[in-house]
């Protein structure tokens, strides 16, 4: 019996499927065409339509991160990927694995240099670990596959797989199986014993990133804590934490250059699991970039890509910790219900009295958001995401992915007004989809953080134009008619009373539901 005839376009959607590969984040132009028509004919895979590539390509950020496992985007010849390369940066520096299909003129039609003729390997390269363009339909399903299999080396791959028009078309397409998934690198074995030697005390730090915050391994570094009277830390920027009453609570090393040179100082030496010796974000003028005191003894147990639950465990056994009960471990502890005005602090109480039992918070509040931590660690048994990248605009569309990835559990959205207009077309593609996802809009009418870099880069007395270009207010953004005009119910609020019901009416429908939170 002879295999039926399929295209390349065909052959594709055909691998990805048998590589487990079963959500596709689109935006599609006229060279995917029969990509489009191959997912409208071939069953299984979910097509998420986004209105700008840098929500499908922030979605599937979200979506590994919770699935464990790749989305695919389908995004249009070179300047739709570039569209879509700041939320690819943002994915790339969380360690996330997604499979980019980019179309790209049929080989014919390249040399004659159309409009939308570009070098897309060039544009895909900065942001990819794996850059390949199928040259036959013959091919496609063979790329398609060592593409899923690039982007499953640990921690996760940005792949980039671009498909001409021609070997989409043609027929001759041969369908693949699922390649063996890499193994993670196996961590320092060499390091070990100087790594629990270290660990010995206050001045002492287990700084944690990755995987290693999953909540085994959070216990099993709780236990080495106790044991050794060791430190934990975690980076400022996690793809994934968990967190919440009955685990182990970890605080992240500060974003603002000060509070992180204050906290890291007492420590003299530092044992890196999945984390990279801190660094500042930024240069600033008569500070250092090097976050940790001179001549601490940093070491390297585990990268990010190497075995962290081995290192760990490993370390936990060289600290004779294993049965030792874990530190750290948070109790269910929820802050009063406060009243009146909102303030930073009564938005931090009212935020931890929300998060529902096994929710999943989304952050992207660079400025309102930094003291969420310590009030948030009592509340119910949570994951937390944050932006690791740093290129604003994440928060949303990542959200979308990882209510796709989780549909039984709620979404919560934490970002502000600024961040919030880069992907506001995720409003759209929440409600089109009629995702779980309360979004909490932090409306201080500006560039916040930015307020702050004018002081912290030396910029002394401000001027009005200098002040303007960081405002928003001229005019004021309108978040409810906004959302409602994609699709998605929303109310702005002034008090903590408000807020509470907002809350509660957002968490209580499984329908996108936006809130507009006055600061």
């Amino acid at each position: 019996m002879t295999e039926p005839k399929m295209n390349g376009a065909e052959s594709l959607v055909h691998t990805l499927l048998a590589s487990d590969v079963d959500v596709c984040f689109t935006n599609p132009g006229t060279s995917e065409m029969h990509f489009v028509a191959a997912l409208d004919h071939i069953p299984g895979m979910r097509s998420v339509l986004a209105l700008q590539e840098g929500v499908a390509t922030g979605a599937a950020d979200g979506y590994y991160r919770m699935a464990g496992k790749p989305a695919s985007t389908l995004l249009h010849l070179g300047p739709g990927l570039a569209n879509g390369l700041s939320n690819l940066h943002n994915a790339k520096k969380a360690g996330s694995g997604v499979v980019n299909i980019i179309g790209e003129h049929a080989s014919t039609h390249i040399e004659l240099d159309a409009p939308l003729t570009s070098d897309i390997e060039g544009i895909a390269r900065p942001v990819s670990h794996w850059v390949r363009t199928s040259p036959s339909a013959a091919t496609v399903g063979k790329d398609a596959a060592e593409a899923v299999q690039a982007a499953m080396v640990a921690p996760g791959q940005i792949v980039s797989l671009i498909l001409p028009s021609d070997t989409a078309w043609n027929e001759g397409g041969l369908a693949q199986p699922k390649l063996e998934i890499p193994a993670p690198e196996p961590f320092d074995a060499d390091m070990l014993a100087q790594a629990a030697e270290a660990l010995d005390g206050p001045e002492s730090l287990l700084l944690l990133g990755g995987t290693a915050l999953t909540e085994s391994n959070l216990e099993v570094a709780g236990r080495i804590a106790a044991k050794t009277g060791c430190k934990l830390l975690s980076e400022w920027s996690n793809a994934r934490l968990e967190r919440g009453a009955g685990r182990v609570a970890i605080n992240r090393v500060p974003y603002p250059i000060d509070a992180a040179l204050k906290v890291l100082e007492p420590f003299k030496r530092i044992v890196l699991i999945g984390a990279r010796a801190p660094i500042g974000f930024f240069a600033y003028p008569g500070k250092p970039a090097i976050l940790t005191r001179d001549g601490a003894d940093i070491m390297t147990l585990a990268g990010a890509g190497d075995d962290l639950s081995g290192a760990l465990s490993a370390l936990c056994g060289a600290a004779d910790a294993t049965q030792t009960p874990p530190a750290h471990v948070a109790k269910a502890d929820l802050p009063e219900r406060p009243t009146g005005p909102i303030s930073l602090d009564t938005l931090a109480a009212l935020i931890a009295r929300a998060i529902p039992e096994d929710g999943i918070v989304v952050d992207e509040s660079v400025t309102t958001g930094r003291a969420f931590f310590p009030v948030t660690k009592g509340a119910p048994r949570h994951t937390w995401l944050n932006n690791c990248g740093g290129s604003i605009g994440y928060g949303m569309p990542a959200a979308i992915g990882a209510a796709i990835a989780c549909p039984d559990r709620k979404v919560m959205a934490l970002t502000g007004d600024g961040s919030a207009m880069y992907t506001v077309q995720s409003l759209w593609t929440m409600a089109r989809e009629n995702l779980d996802i309360t979004v909490l809009i932090f409306a201080n009418r500006s560039y916040q953080i930015l307020r702050g870099e004018l002081t912290n880069v030396g910029v002394g007395n401000p001027g009005p134009r200098a002040i303007d270009m960081l405002s928003l207010d001229r005019p004021a953004l309108q978040w409810v008619p906004m959302a409602t005009s994609m699709g998605v119910e929303a109310c702005r609020v002034s008090t903590c009373e408000d807020l509470e019901a907002a809350l509660e009416t957002g968490l209580s429908t499984p329908s996108p539901y936006l809130i507009e939170i006055d600061l």
